[in-house]
């Protein structure tokens, strides 16, 4: 009897090692089993920011005018500002001493330091729009170890959240401009130092921004003068809904609502399926597996693949998704998912009839 216990375990054992030995690159699968999603930008000004973890289902909510500025946590020393409010900045020529700028010096500049003026040139005013850090494009420029060749730059703080009513099916996400401000960046051992004024002020004020490498950034709102949350921790977020400034090749930057941007600066890679018809976007979404991933096909140096394109604000039969496409998602601890959009607009009809509100999308997804 104990031999022929012995002959079983060893042949299980075998069993064992070879279906190990034919599986030696298993897909993660992630800690839950998909989920259907209504996410809250809140209407049509879409005032929020939404951070979506899709392994754990979780959302965090921010106010797109809660910060302004994000510095990164990594090696480089990167200042990123924020797009969802239009913001801009401008290096001011010759200028190394923050206090001895002039607001009647700035007239000229500040025509220049615009969001959303359909000028080619005034691409250098913003950020890498494709979001690539810390390698991408800033539109200050990276933060240098000697303090005297930090520039002073310009900063045009964008826009408030609109205050006001929003015609059924539409979006007004731009508010009152929230002023100017000169800022002059320095670095303070492995961290920042970020000198702020107002235009018309000749004295300044500073904080210290100590890096915090748990996340991509650390964030700093200059209206209220302190350090603020606003991203989970790097591997705590997936997608982000929000507004965002964009660039439409040949006419300069431009402001998109009900926007997707994938956390690639933490790791998170994707790609789109567009299916082409006559078959079923749809069909294709369910029956699409873990076998069909194309590891070649994810992006990781752009966060603008989502974007907007998963949506038409003015198609034929109003405002709609576009079910011809889907995203395959690899998040930064090797899991996927597979997600496609499946409303624009709020679901039902509440009781002060606000069924087609934009703000409020819904999408379906699973772990592959």
């Amino acid at each position: 009897m104990k031999k022929i216990l012995i002959g079983l375990l060893f042949g299980a054992s075998l069993v064992s090692q070879s279906c190990i030995n034919d599986n030696e690159d298993p897909i993660a699968v992630a800690p839950i089993d998909g989920s259907t999603v209504d996410i809250s930008v809140g209407g049509p000004t879409q005032p929020n920011q939404v951070w979506f973890d899709l392994s754990e289902n979780k959302r965090v909510l921010t106010k797109r005018t809660d910060w302004e500025l994000a510095f990164y946590s990594g090696s480089a020393f990167k200042v990123v500002l924020n797009s969802s409010i239009q913001m801009a900045a401008g290096k001011i020529p010759n200028a190394t001493n923050i206090d001895a700028v002039t607001e009647a010096s700035l007239a000229s500049l500040k025509t220049q330091v615009e969001v959303a003026n359909f000028d080619v040139n005034n691409e250098i005013y913003i950020d890498d729009v494709k979001g690539n850090f810390p390698g991408g494009y800033t539109a200050i420029g990276e933060v240098k170890a000697t303090d005297s060749e930090n520039s002073v730059y310009l900063l045009n703080m964008g826009k408030d959240i609109y205050n006001g009513s929003v015609p059924l099916g539409s979006v007004t996400y731009s508010g009152d401009p929230r002023g100017w401000m000169k800022i002059q960046i320095v670095r303070s051992g492995d961290g920042y130092k970020v000198k702020y004024a107002k235009l018309s002020e000749s004295t300044h004020k500073e904080i210290i921004v100590t890096k915090n490498t748990a996340y991509n950034y650390n964030f700093l709102s200059l209206t209220n003068d302190k350090e603020v949350f606003i991203q989970p921790e790097k591997k705590k977020w997936d997608l982000c809904f929000t507004v965002f400034t964009n660039i439409i090749t040949g006419a300069g930057s431009y402001v998109y609502a009900d926007f997707v941007n994938n956390n690639n600066v933490g790791g998170v890679g994707v790609y789109e399926m567009k299916i082409a018809a006559p078959a079923s976007g749809v069909e294709a979404y369910n029956n699409f597996k873990a076998s069909d991933i194309q590891e070649s096909k994810f992006i990781y140096n752009d966060h603008t693949i989502i974007g907007a394109n998963w949506r038409n604000p003015v198609g034929t039969n109003g405002l709609e998704v576009y079910n011809d496409r889907f995203y395959i998602i690899k998040d930064a601890d090797g899991f996927y998912f597979k997600l496609r959009f499946s409303r624009l607009t709020k679901a039902t009809t509440d009781s002060q009839g606000l069924a087609g509100t934009r703000g409020f999308p819904t999408f379906e997804y699973k772990p592959l």
